[in-house]
């Protein structure tokens, strides 16, 4: 989906278009480019559950030929992509590019005869180190090893290439594994990791980790136009793992498009990032068909919002036992997402005392959230959304601290510690954060922390006097944080945390710098904090359904608000029973209410208690367990 921040950028675009371009382009918008991703397309492919989840049948991989044809797709190669994006023809409706990932043989043996026999061109992305490689040699390739038998040679590059109908991409030289990413050990894409060296207990330095990048790509593109006449134009990046600086690189060796594995692409806007639709489990036709005419936007979220600060222990052996155990509950909730604490706030003050992280300007209390945050991913199957304040730091460097902080005395009376927004030395300080985070951590979005409020005369005599300015203010500062942290994990959801009463009182956006509207313009989702009992509601579910209708009324209220559940009552420090927010949350879908979450979880205690609650929070089609 094209971010909402990103609108303005792209309505401006557009106009130059309307103003500067031929009356061709003018007549026809950008049109949608379907981008495929195969991988090995074998004959033998298991349809009861093949051990490579990636591979295709052959007869399937023919059929999907047959479906788009008959659909009306029309093939596109990347000539006529590059043209597109740089103001020549547009590319036809229904354009589709087919691409194939590793250099596998079936590539010549399986796919190129059906390319020819249909006409189709492809985009064959090698691991050029698997290309041609030597007798005795193997590599572990998932489901099996694989030797040079499993992998092209050159000769065939060449004889497909020669085609007409082949393009040959990079997909590395010898980035396609993990390499060691955390003190914990776990192993990570190469292409987006900083080295972590146990010898030294020490991270790889940017300088050294752009120089191993820009070496491995030159090799690659070496290898690539040393045995074929064409020099590579694209890079394929191995599992989707890449950043804006890591283009950066690849442009300057001539690898002038990418691509990811980002579900469907969308109107053609940049050549970066070209997001690619992966088939796994071997789709037959009808499954095929299914998917590509899913709506994409149509899917719900369902959050788990988890409290870092219940992981960590100083013991690491209980450390682990509380990791499994996160990991064991999210696994059988089956959420869509997760929202990951990354700061340390244990005085609870709402203000982030330290981070999970290795960052530039606050102490690490441990090096824990890329380990837990690529757990969740890797062995619960969830998306990780990283949750961080906004304004609320609490700065080890006094003078700066007492420069930056904004008036009062904050944290004296329930307060949260929050720095000044307006100073642009907060806004460059809180970047590094998220920057840091980025270049250190998995994550696939960022949820902005409730701490980035603002009421009038917070700012003083100089600050904003209209509310509408606060909120700008607030708006323009997280999507500039979003920015930092997209240099390094590109595409990232934005979430805000908005509290229930801007949305009841809208006249309380004095008392906050928050509106929905605003919210739902800016980001990607909104997490409203639907928590009656935090609100001292009378009637806490009919005060839920209120909110509902109120969110209702806004364009795209409904499609673009996680209404976030409260599952302890803070009054009285009790656990809202499981039932309840079942209920709760039952009741809100049955009055259109699409996402849903809670906060908080507490997976050492059975909080909210898990039967009831993963059937309201489970985004599986039914909400058994898995096996």
């Amino acid at each position: 989906m094209t971010k909402p921040r990103h609108r303005r950028a792209v309505a401006g675009a557009l106009l130059a278009m309307l103003l500067c371009l031929p009356a061709w382009v003018v007549a026809a918008p950008p049109a949608d480019l379907l981008v495929i991703s195969y991988h090995d397309i074998r004959d033998d492919v298991d349809a009861s559950g093949d051990p490579d989840g990636y591979a295709t049948s052959t007869h399937n991989f023919a059929a999907h030929l047959d479906w788009l044809s008959a659909q009306g797709y029309v093939p596109v190669d990347l000539d006529r992509i590059i043209a597109a994006q740089r103001g020549g023809p547009p590319l036809p409706p229904k354009a589709v590019l087919l691409t194939f990932d590793d250099g596998l043989r079936s590539h010549y043996t399986h796919v190129f005869p059906l390319l020819q026999a249909y006409g189709y061109p492809a985009l064959m992305a090698l691991v050029t180190d698997w290309v041609g490689m030597a007798p005795g040699r193997s590599v572990d390739y998932g489901p099996r090893t694989f030797d040079g038998n499993d992998f092209l040679t050159w000769a065939q590059v060449r004889e497909m290439q020669a085609s007409g109908l082949v393009e040959v991409a990079s997909h590395s030289h010898a980035l396609h594994l993990g390499v060691l990413a955390n003190p914990q050990g776990n192993m990570t894409p190469a292409a987006i990791t900083r080295i972590f060296d146990p010898s030294t207990a020490r991270y790889e330095s940017e300088a050294a980790y752009r120089e191993r990048l820009r070496a491995d790509l030159a090799r690659s593109v070496e290898a690539i136009s040393s045995n074929t006449p064409a020099r590579p134009r694209a890079i394929v990046w191995p599992y989707a793992a890449y950043s804006d600086e890591a283009n950066k690189v690849a442009d300057g060796l001539g690898l002038e498009v990418s691509f990811d594995l980002e579900g469907r692409q969308r109107p053609l806007a940049d050549l970066h990032g070209l997001a690619r639709l992966l088939l796994t489990d071997n789709p037959d036709l009808p499954e095929f068909a299914t998917e590509l005419r899913r709506e994409e936007e149509r899917s719900a979220m369902r959050a788990v919002q988890v409290d870092l600060d219940y992981v960590y222990d100083p013991d690491p052996a209980q450390l682990e036992r509380n990791l499994d155990a996160l990991i064991e509950r999210i696994r059988g909730l089956g959420p869509s997402h997760v929202f990951l604490q990354a700061f340390a706030d244990p005085d609870g003050n709402g203000s982030a005392d330290a981070l999970y992280f290795p960052n530039r300007h606050l102490p690490m209390r441990a090096d824990l959230y890329n380990r837990v945050a690529w757990q969740l991913r890797t062995r619960a199957g969830v998306g990780v959304i990283a949750w961080l304040p906004v304004l609320g730091f609490e700065p080890t460097d006094a003078a700066f601290a007492g420069q930056a902080l904004l008036p009062g005395e904050p944290g004296s009376t329930g307060e949260v510690i929050r720095l000044d927004p307006s100073d642009p030395r907060v806004l460059a300080y809180v970047g590094d954060i998220y920057e840091d985070l980025a270049i250190a951590s998995y994550l696939e979005g960022l949820l902005f922390h409730d701490d980035a409020y603002l009421r009038d005369g917070d700012l003083g005599a100089d600050g904003p006097e209209q509310p509408a300015a606060r909120t700008r203010l607030l708006i323009d500062f997280s999507l500039a944080l979003a920015e930092r942290a997209e240099r390094w994990r590109p595409k990232l959801v934005t979430v805000r945390n908005l509290y229930a009463r801007p949305v009841l009182q809208p006249g309380s956006e004095a008392w906050f710098g928050q509106r929905l509207d605003a919210f739902l313009h800016a980001y990607d989702y909104t997490a409203l904090m639907a928590m009656p009992w935090m609100e001292g509601a009378a009637d806490p579910d009919a005060w839920l359904q209120r909110l509902v209708a109120t969110v209702a009324r806004h364009p795209d209220g409904l499609d673009r608000t996680v209404f976030e559940l409260q599952t302890v009552d803070w009054r009285t420090r009790t656990p809202i029973p499981g039932e309840r927010i079942q209920a709760q949350m039952r009741a809100m879908q049955a009055a259109g209410v699409r996402h849903l979450g809670y906060y908080p979880d507490d997976f050492l205690r059975d909080l909210p208690a898990f039967v009831p609650t993963r059937a309201a929070i489970s985004a599986r089609s039914f909400p058994y367990p898995p096996r």
